[in-house]
């Protein structure tokens, strides 16, 4: 009888899912899986630097596509090194699988001092997933990978693990031991009818309605439906940072994304209605919750826990937003949508971009103009957590359609570059990253991934030799800076010893010429920008 290895059974288990790529490191503990790709060949296998960067990768790669990203990593020291692209991934409710390792069954949980022996590497991915499991027999490997998978895909997307032992990936199966796993995705949530005949009629009676969309419009591909749904209602539509691209930049009903300025408290305040689609209130999106939200909330999401956590809801529809919005469609008709309201939808819609505008200045104005005019409308972007896009980069930047706009959802610096590749790689476009020159030191080696993969990115990184971010907390709140300042390379230099071409500018002008060659380009390319030869932006006031 002819025989399979445990690591062909992990490719069949992703072939049934139709993974055509994933990231990840070799170690002596995933040599058996590393050999079963090389074998067969026809999964894409991307080499990062660090295992941070490989599951940040894969959630780039997940959130640019709609596909499932995939990670493999080995045991121990490699896998504590994945929790932060986990944590990442949860966080912004993204599709990731990690495939890790175990040492060999027979030393496991016997605290022998094995190597890279981490007995209690399961319960440390169970705190940054919402499944994870331990493979014991090689025959299980995989129904367990699917069972994870199928949890990762049902309702709010979610990362999930599964951690199989070195020598279950090399030990012998019959060859027909994956037959009888195909694999089928989990079926939408469909909504009650009942509750949506309840949420029509309650829209019916409003007058001044408002849609507040998030990233589980983007997640169930449901932007479609819920643009339709707000153009048939009439009503003016605020996004969450992820919703961002459901209704593209420059929709008449779009507001913006920018709740958490004052502005638009105005609109909230007089707002007698919200259907609230696919968020769930994040903090800095609510003004910590703060906001006087109207008692008429209508909120669905396919995640039950996340209703009423942050605001009691009138109605509550668990589904997915695709399902929801397509039921709503046939239930509901045009609203006679006040036009005071409707007034003043725009005028706050004017007054946040405008707020944004002021705060950041001239210059970078000007670099957002330049973005906004050269860049292909297609062309994804990632934000990390620095100055430039927690002002313009999130907010000001125009997001024409979904899986485009991404950012550190948990606001931790670092993740843009790797997510930036993972993006650039899964969608074939152009893909810009906005880094700050503290958070793009941490994730730095992957320059070389984008290098040798020849991702089609161009890395801007805004220096302004420190923590910008943390720097100006500090002036307001201890009145001093203290640690934040850094010392930090010739980003030009250092990116042109890897092999990536770049260029440092010191004005929006020169910015608008680099940019334009960084987008001809054949691979990527970096752009450095001397934050202190631009007119300062006043996040801090």
């Amino acid at each position: 009888m002819s025989i399979m290895t445990g690591g062909d059974a992990v490719y069949h288990a992703l072939k049934a899912a139709n993974v055509s790529c994933v990231f990840g490191i070799p170690s002596q503990h995933n040599l058996g899986l590393y050999d079963a790709l090389c074998r067969h060949g026809d999964i894409r296998v991307v080499g990062t630097r660090h295992e941070q960067g490989a599951v940040h990768a894969a959630d780039g790669y997940a959130r640019a596509t709609g596909e499932l990203g995939v990670a493999i990593v080995s045991t121990g020291p490699g896998t504590v090194n994945a929790v932060n692209g986990l944590y990442e991934a949860g966080f912004a409710s993204s599709p990731v699988l990690l495939i890790t390792t175990q040492i060999d069954t027979r030393y496991l949980g016997k605290g022998k001092g094995f190597i890279h022996d981490a007995d209690q590497q399961l319960a440390m991915l169970r705190t940054v997933t919402r499944r994870s499991e331990r493979v014991l027999h090689a025959r299980d490997i995989v129904a367990t990978i699917h069972r994870v998978m199928a949890d990762i895909g049902t309702g709010r997307p979610q990362p999930g693990a599964v951690e199989i032992p070195t020598d279950l990936l090399l030990a012998s199966l019959p060859r027909h031991a994956h037959d009888a796993h195909e694999y089928a995705s989990p079926a939408p949530l469909p909504a009650d009818d009942a509750m949506l005949d309840a949420v029509a009629r309650c829209i019916g009676q409003s007058r001044k309605p408002l849609l507040w969309i998030g990233g589980g419009c983007v997640s169930a591909n449901a932007a479609d439906a819920v643009r339709r749904l707000a153009e048939r209602v009439g009503a003016p539509v605020v996004s969450s940072v992820n919703g961002r691209g459901v209704l593209p930049a420059g929709h008449p009903l779009y507001v913006g994304c920018q709740t958490h300025l004052p502005a638009f408290n105005d609109l909230l305040s007089q707002a007698d209605l919200v259907l609230a689609i696919g968020t769930r209130f994040q903090a800095l999106a609510s003004q910590y919750w703060q906001q006087p939200m109207p008692k008429n909330l209508i909120h669905i999401d396919a995640d039950a826990g996340v209703i009423g956590r942050n605001y009691p809801a009138a109605l509550a529809v668990v589904a997915d937003a695709g399902l929801a919005a397509e039921g709503l469609l046939t239930r509901v008709a045009p609203v006679d949508v006040d036009g005071e309201f409707a007034a003043l939808a725009r005028h706050v819609r004017d007054a946040l971009a405008q707020a944004v505008s002021r705060m950041i200045g001239p210059d970078h104005q000007r670099i957002v103009n330049t973005i906004e005019t050269l860049l292909p409308a297609d062309s994804p972007v990632v934000c990390d957590a620095t100055i430039t896009a927690n002002t313009w980069g999130n907010y000001l930047l125009a997001i024409r359609g979904p899986r485009i706009g991404h950012y550190s959802t948990g606001l931790a610096i670092g993740p843009a570059l790797p997510i930036g590749i993972g993006a650039a790689l899964g969608t074939g476009k152009k893909t810009l990253v906005i880094h700050g020159d503290g958070g793009v030191m941490l994730n730095l080696a992957e320059i070389a991934t984008a290098v040798q993969t020849r991702a089609p990115l161009v890395l801007c990184v805004f220096n302004d030799g420190g923590y910008g971010v943390l720097k100006g907390l500090q002036r307001i709140t201890t009145g001093r800076p203290y640690a934040v300042d850094l010392h930090t390379p010739d980003f030009v230099a250092l990116a042109a010893a890897m092999g990536m071409p770049g260029t440092r500018v010191r004005s929006a002008d020169a910015f608008a010429d680099a940019f334009e060659a960084a987008l001809a380009a054949d691979g990527p390319y970096l752009i450095e920008v001397d934050l202190d030869s631009l007119a300062p932006i006043r996040m801090f006031g």
